[in-house]
């Protein structure tokens, strides 16, 4: 029992195929796995241990009568708070947030659930999923399971910790500005944003996409194949498409790859990433591909613009809650949005308008490669506790210079582990391609699980009388 929660999707689907393990036993023995967790880890929030018992019975009877629904039928899976399932309060990690049970699954949720999927649980975000930490004023601290002392990272937080905990095989997050990516690299798993409009989404928002988090590509591969179906609330989601989710080869020969290792802006880049991410280019170069280096596009200016636009976003979103209520709020968020208070509309839009022009020097850039490596952040895990690595809301977003900046360009990005620093912790490699090339992504993440070096272990929970 207590191996089955590390099992991947594409494991369980065979052996429940086969008949040799039921949906119930596997996800009692996640049950187990997120008890045993969660005490040190509050990667879970709304957990519904009855609920799931139900789904995965449902799911035991329709494989033994070989109606199963697909793949993914008795999986369990947890789903990030902001993306809303009916009957649940989505509190988008804030004690400001009134807590209504939502209507409906969004788009991500209800692809899961028509897919048989067992749904466990919510997992943890930070206030509005402005943070790249765990930090919540409504959710208990979240945790990184390599080293409780350091953050999971966010805003996927509990998404990214329970993935690397072993809470089953698939977690749902989202990623506006790097929040899949940051925690995959600082949670040593696999975190796929897919070209925006890939997997519909609602509410859908300049450079909001929803993604599968996992241990395994091929178990994001295995996602995509429900996630990536349409629903018309998405009115920014790209056309339906056909793709052989499952098809992974790629032939690295004369592939063009860009080595980016440094943003252009924020946190300079800790010598332990450095070599990892680079070790890994030379790993992609020994197999016949061309590794050239990649000269960062982003700026201060462009950075800078969309943290004045987005400080204004949020601004106007606390000042249309009732009086007092935006005052439960985390401090710093409420810091950070309230100096926005007095910008003058030209700068807002000036700071907007950098968006478009992040996507005009990023395709600019990008012409020349297939597929660009970069570090998925500068540095490994920062204190649980801080908000962001500066703790500064002066200077929030100095971490996110690599990952943002294919938010805004619309493209494909992966993070995946390249290996560890010499305490122990993950090092993320993001690997980003042309817009609209997902499975390229995939594939080309799935030759690098081939290519790197043995992982080490995942973490094991702590016995109860070990805390």
């Amino acid at each position: 029992m207590s191996q089955l929660p590390d099992l991947t999707a594409t494991e369980l689907s065979r052996l429940y195929g086969d008949g040799e393990v039921s949906p119930v036993e596997v996800t009692q023995a996640v049950l187990a796995r997120i008890e045993a967790w969660e005490p040190d880890l509050a990667a879970t929030w709304a957990l519904d241990a009855q609920a799931a018992m139900e789904a995965a019975r449902a799911s035991a009877a329709r494989w033994r009568r070989g109606e199963a629904l697909g793949a993914l039928d008795g999986v369990p899976v947890t789903i990030k708070e902001l993306i809303a399932t009916r009957g649940v309060p989505k509190p988008i990690g804030s004690a400001a947030s009134a807590l209504v049970p939502e209507p409906v699954d969004a788009p991500p949720a209800a692809r899961l659930r028509e897919a048989g999927a067992v749904i466990l649980a919510k997992t943890t975000n930070p206030d509005f999923g402005m943070l790249s930490s765990g930090l919540s004023s409504f959710h208990a601290l979240s945790r990184n399971p390599w080293d409780l002392a350091k953050t999971p990272g966010g805003s996927s937080a509990g998404a990214g910790s329970a993935a690397a905990a072993g809470y089953g095989p698939i977690h749902l997050g989202t990623d506006i500005g790097g929040s899949i990516r940051l925690p995959a690299g600082w949670c040593g798993i696999y975190g796929l944003k897919p070209s925006n409009g890939r997997i519909p989404i609602d509410p859908p928002y300049i450079g909001r996409c929803a993604g599968p988090m996992t241990r395994t590509v091929e178990d994001a591969a295995l996602a995509m194949t429900v996630l990536s179906a349409p629903d018309w609330r998405d009115y920014m989601s790209l056309p339906p498409e056909q793709l052989a989710w499952d098809d992974l080869d790629i032939d690295l020969k004369g592939l063009r790859i860009g080595l980016m290792l440094d943003a252009g802006v924020g946190l300079p880049v800790e010598p332990e990433v450095v070599e990892a991410v680079t070790a890994a280019a030379r790993a992609f170069e020994a197999a016949g591909a061309i590794v050239e280096p990649f000269t960062p596009y982003l700026t201060r200016e462009m950075l800078d613009g969309l943290d004045l636009f987005w400080r204004t976003r949020s601004l106007n979103d606390l000042n249309s809650l009732p009086p007092g209520q935006a005052d439960r709020a985390l401090p710093y968020i409420l810091e950070w949005a309230r100096s926005a208070e007095g910008a003058d509309g030209v700068a807002v839009y000036r700071g907007f308008n950098q968006i478009q022009r992040i996507r005009e020097f990023g395709a600019k850039a990008f012409q020349p490669f297939d597929f660009v490596l970069s570090p998925t952040a500068p540095a490994p895990a920062f204190d649980a506790h801080l908000p962001s690595p500066t703790n500064d809301p002066s200077r929030p977003f100095e971490h996110i210079g690599f990952t943002v900046a294919f938010n805004m360009t619309e493209q494909p990005a992966a993070s995946i582990n390249a290996g560890y620093t010499a305490n122990g912790l993950p090092i993320g490699l993001q690997i980003v391609g042309r817009r609209f090339d997902d499975l390229g992504v995939l594939r080309l993440s799935r030759t690098w699980e081939r290519l790197r070096p043995e992982q080490r272990p995942w973490p094991a929970a702590p016995f109860p009388d070990s805390r």
